[in-house]
């Protein structure tokens, strides 16, 4: 199992402005979900850009899957020439996004996300309803029981609420 700490401690030593979406999020929203991989939705402005190749360049981030020797840097161009990246580092696997299926750009996971402890840190988490409505869109297979784990959650907060 991913311990995903180190790398959110490099973000926000960067002070990067990103959300945790994908498994950590059903995690910390209270699934018993397992990730190998910590998904992150992050803000493509040219400051965030730079923190974000500044906190991952310790941790050698490199493209997942991609024959070894492949010349790649994860810099300020190469982010902006991509919009997700799905990168193996030091730490674990990592999958940057600048858009998430379902809710939308950073603005658009931003307003639907909220601020949570995270493996002793303070971030910020999409919220049950998007990650509903992101597995929706994505219709991967492996999402399906997601869902159900996701739409049972729900459920229970609303008969708490």
């Amino acid at each position: 199992m991913l311990d995903p700490s180190p790398i959110l401690r490099q973000l926000a030593k960067e002070k990067v402005d990103y959300v945790v979406i994908g498994g950590i999020a059903m995690t910390a929203r209270g699934c018993a979900h397992v990730t190998d991989d910590l998904d992150i939705c992050y803000r493509r402005t040219p400051s965030n850009l730079a923190a974000i190749a500044a906190a991952l360049a310790p941790l050698h981030p490199y493209l997942r899957g991609a024959p070894p020797g492949l010349p790649f840097r994860l810099d300020v161009p190469t982010l902006q020439a991509g919009l997700n990246f799905t990168l193996i580092t030091d730490q674990g696997a990592l999958d940057l996004l600048g858009e998430v299926s379902g809710v939308g750009t950073y603005d658009d996971v931003f307003a639907h996300s909220t601020e949570e402890d995270l493996y002793g840190l303070r971030g910020r988490v999409l919220s049950v309803e998007a990650l509903i409505a992101s597995k929706k869109a994505a219709a991967r297979i492996k999402d399906r029981n997601h869902l159900l784990e996701l739409e049972e959650l729900k459920k229970m907060q609303e008969d708490k609420g």
